[in-house]
């Protein structure tokens, strides 16, 4: 048993915590020295759309429009509804929106490809039903990022967050066309 206290102080001693004055400076590097120049690093910017869409029987209550260039695989599509307007100001919400009706539901959503992006209407009624005011004149606006930006520095909910912190404005807003079928 002294064996083992004994090797318990000589490994404390040995292992114990060193304290004392900072030892000196080393010496200085080169005046205002600094790494090599690293290669130009490549902008990356988002791209915003604005489409206004009717919704009705003839086109199954779908548009397909077409991206005016191919997207990148990573790219982060987001859409967002003018779901209405407090004075003056439009009220913007991500896709997909759910309303419920007595008679069921109703659901705006999307998908997209590298090459189009689908908006429809989703519901488990006939939305013939629906009054106009929810199928026609929709406006969305469509937030196309690298997927660089949506990495979680980023609520992708506050579209006027996401546009300020990707630099995108009023004016950058692209009309998009409906695609010729």
């Amino acid at each position: 048993m002294k064996k083992i206290i004994g090797l318990m102080a000589v490994f404390a001693l040995i292992f114990q915590a060193c304290e004392g004055p900072m030892g000196p400076a080393g010496p200085p590097g080169p005046e205002g020295a600094q790494g090599p120049q690293g290669p130009e690093g490549e902008t990356i910017i988002g791209v915003a759309y604005e489409v206004e869409l009717d919704f009705t029987a003839e086109n199954d209550y779908m548009e397909v429009l077409d991206f005016p260039e191919p997207l990148v695989e990573s790219d982060v599509v987001l859409t967002f509804i003018n779901w209405e307007t407090l004075d003056g100001l439009r009220v913007w919400r991500l896709l997909p929106q759910t309303v419920f009706f007595e008679e069921g539901f109703l659901r705006y959503n999307y998908d997209f490809t590298e090459l189009d992006i689908a908006l429809f209407l989703e519901t488990n009624f006939d939305p013939e039903i629906l009054d106009d005011s929810w199928k026609l004149d929709v406006l969305f606006r469509i937030v196309v990022l690298p997927v660089d930006f949506a990495n979680g520095r980023l609520d992708l909910t506050d579209m006027d967050g996401l546009l300020k912190m990707t630099g995108i404005q009023e004016k950058d807003f692209k009309k998009l066309e409906r695609k010729v079928q």
